[in-house]
């Protein structure tokens, strides 16, 4: 299985690139246990997802640390890949499903796992995840977190709201973009029609899926339909979860894979100790000490 790492983000929040921030007790990067956690649940390569003019930055600071561990490769997320006109004044990227896109001449032929580069999803996900494919199972998949697991005190956040059935399967998932942890301890989510209060427990998607090769041209098609319709031209992105549905609505099943670990990511940088601190956390109990193998930067 191939672990796909989004890692073209421009971080505007976070105010640098978050992605190579240390957040371990050794010095650790998000990226370090995220591999160390798909190589633990069986993957054997991983391929990161990165603007071309990081390419070196990304190969000597983390794909360098990881040789003879496990293979890695990388794809590139440009605004001309799969767009025949680039709009005027256009910089920002096209969104994760466009990002997934970019990965396609390298997925044709495996099982493949995503997610953020900035997120720590906790080893469970990523054996759980293994687990659906290694049984055999043709379902695509996605780890689903409690909503509360997922906030943050330092501002909004976006977030994907799902509905499940009794069968553990997806029906549907929702982009909510200004979810908010408000000091009363609610979790509140700011729509256009008005406040919306969510359950702690809501299922809430984070980006980590599991696909087949099958779920590729669905999310090309998917691509071309969005460029094809009104959006904004500047700003506007095909989301991941876009080309979800799409699938689910050519008839795919999506398992949804419940986790209840706790969800670390540094959207803003006041989340940085918090972070630091349950990652020390899950260190001290001992899940993560060969890390530290790996080369520092």
């Amino acid at each position: 299985m191939t672990l796909v790492i989004l890692a073209a983000g421009l971080g505007s929040r976070f105010g640098g690139s978050k992605q190579l921030e240390p957040v371990g007790p050794n010095g650790e990067i998000i990226l370090d246990f995220s591999v160390y956690d798909a190589i633990y649940a069986g993957f054997d390569r991983v391929l990161l997802l990165i603007r071309p003019e990081h390419y070196e930055l990304f190969r000597e600071n983390i794909g360098s640390r990881f040789e003879g561990k496990i293979k890695v490769e990388y794809a590139f997320q440009s605004l001309e890949k799969f767009v025949s006109h680039v709009p005027e004044g256009r910089t920002k990227p096209w969104g994760t499903g466009h990002a997934l896109l970019c990965c396609k001449e390298q997925l044709l032929h495996d099982n493949f796992a995503v997610i953020n580069a900035d997120d720590f999803y906790g080893r469970a996900a990523y054996t759980s995840l293994a687990g659906h494919f290694e049984s055999g199972s043709s379902e695509l998949c996605m780890v689903g977190y409690q909503m509360a697991n997922t906030v943050t005190e330092n501002g909004t956040v976006s977030r994907g709201v799902c509905v499940t059935d009794a069968d553990g399967y997806l029906v549907s998932i929702s982009e909510h973009k200004n979810i908010e942890l408000t000091k009363s301890g609610d979790i509140v989510s700011h729509t256009a029609e008005g406040d919306v209060a969510l359950s702690p427990s809501t299922v809430t998607s984070m980006n980590f899926f599991g696909f087949t090769p099958e779920f590729l041209p669905i999310l090309e098609q998917g691509f071309y339909d969005f460029l094809r319709t009104p959006h904004d031209e500047l700003k506007g992105e095909y989301y991941l979860p876009s080309a979800v549905k799409l699938a689910m609505d050519a008839g795919h099943k999506v398992k949804v894979l419940q986790s209840d670990s706790k969800w670390y990511g540094v959207t803003y940088r006041e989340d940085k100790p918090a972070v630091c601190a349950g990652i020390a956390s899950l260190c001290e109990k001992g899940l993560y000490n060969q890390v530290a193998d790996v080369p520092r930067l």
